[in-house]
């Protein structure tokens, strides 16, 4: 029987832990050497990025519109909605508690440098220039998903399909296991420079904060399903509690389809909506990592001292429901899938983004499930706008369906 391996969120903890360690007690030398490793791995990574862009992006677009039915647009719709609005509701509130937070963890705008200009340098780079940048990827990847979409056309599609095969390859087995070595380069390099206690104080209440509001945003969620459908959000929720402890275990959206469909049906929408519902929602609906990921790009550029303006994070959080979908089913997907847009938008740094990166990670499971527990609510409202009433005997076979196709 095979050895069970270690998952990713444990092998990040690890590389944190031994980074900031052996900062204590390595010379300049081997702070050079993993600075120069990671000086590579973040060139591939930027050389990588449009290329995932485009291998996801096209294939999702060309997917929700396969088939496309009124029902279909409107859990799309529902979907994006819920997650551009995760994204807003968190950087209004970030806006609010950020400097009361930030200046109870002792740290006030600014007083963490950009660890860019206080990073020990690599000894060489190797430069990967990519392809095309990440606009140029992200147009190229709309027009295709459209032109796909519309069209019905099959033999681009297949080559897409496999196109995006390539690249969740490239990022299961070329990126994702690579990770933990980055953020340990990265660790090791500000311990060495006195940084890592200051970023890892600061960011351990962000993400305490992060995890706050995430419970209010499935309050909100199941809130307005139960306005819409009649019934008690409470007891929805509570009925959800299932799919949002298996998510925090697999750190997958996919991966808890089978619990979440289960435990949806069991709040009374209808079977045939449930099974629609669920599976679209598992690849579209990202409030929870929306919301991780913008409370996290605040921290770091606040910290940083740097401007955060309504109309960079307008456009970043309008660009994050539609970039992470059709992310890969892996932990730490949808962190990759955005890594384009956190550079083009944002403009984060390398070792922004390798911070980024650890922070994300240690909460990708908190995201997952909320974005599962999440998908109830949806389905709750389109079983609604389907024509169907929740069932009191959770059984879903006694529904009409006088309301709106699936196809």
């Amino acid at each position: 029987m095979p050895k069970k391996s270690i998952g990713l969120l444990p092998r990040v903890i690890i590389a944190i832990i031994l980074g900031v360690a052996a900062g204590f007690v390595v010379p300049l030398i081997v702070v050079k050497i993993f600075a120069t490793i990671n000086g590579i791995f973040s060139n591939f990574l930027s050389f990588c990025i449009p290329l995932v862009i485009m291998g996801l992006t096209i294939s999702g677009i060309a997917d929700l519109g396969a088939g496309a039915g009124k029902l279909l647009l409107i859990t799309v719709a529902l979907a994006y909605i819920s997650t551009i609005l995760s994204g807003f509701f968190t950087y209004f509130s970030a806006g609010v508690f950020f400097p009361y937070i930030l200046n109870s963890a002792g740290a006030s705008a600014g007083m963490i440098d950009d660890p860019s200009k206080s990073l020990i340098g690599p000894i060489f780079t190797v430069g990967m220039p990519p392809v095309f940048d990440v606009t140029t990827a992200l147009l190229l990847a709309f027009i295709l998903g459209i032109g796909i979409s519309s069209i019905g056309g099959v033999t681009l599609k297949s080559g897409v399909e496999e196109f995006k095969k390539i690249t969740e390859k490239i990022i299961t087995y070329a990126l994702i296991p690579f990770l933990p070595l980055y953020v340990f380069g990265i660790f090791l390099n500000m311990s060495y420079t006195g940084e890592a206690f200051e970023v890892i104080s600061v960011f351990g209440k962000i993400i305490v904060f992060i995890l706050i509001l995430s419970v209010f945003l499935l309050l909100a969620q199941f809130g307005i399903a139960g306005l819409i459908a009649r019934a008690n959000p409470l007891k929805m929720l509570y009925t959800m509690i299932p799919a949002y402890i298996t998510a925090l275990g697999t750190s997958s959206s996919a991966a808890t389809i089978p619990v979440t469909l289960e435990q949806v049906k069991k709040v009374g929408v209808k079977e045939d909506i449930a099974d629609f519902c669920v599976p679209l929602c598992a690849t579209i609906h990202m409030a929870g990592s929306s919301m991780k990921i913008t409370g996290m790009a605040m921290a770091i550029l606040w910290t940083h001292g740097q401007a955060i303006t309504i109309q960079s994070f307008g456009s970043f959080i309008l660009m994050l429901g539609i970039t992470m979908v059709a992310a890969p089913a892996v932990p730490g997907g949808a962190i990759m899938a955005v890594l384009g847009i956190l550079k083009s938008i944002l403009g984060f740094s390398p070792e922004n983004i390798a911070l980024m990166i650890a922070v994300y990670v240690a909460i990708d499971s908190f995201g997952t499930a909320c974005n599962v527990t999440g998908d109830g609510a949806i389905s709750v409202i389109v079983n609604r706008f389907a024509g169907n009433r929740l069932n009191g005997n959770n059984s879903g076979n006694n529904n009409d369906n006088n309301g709106i196709n699936i196809n």
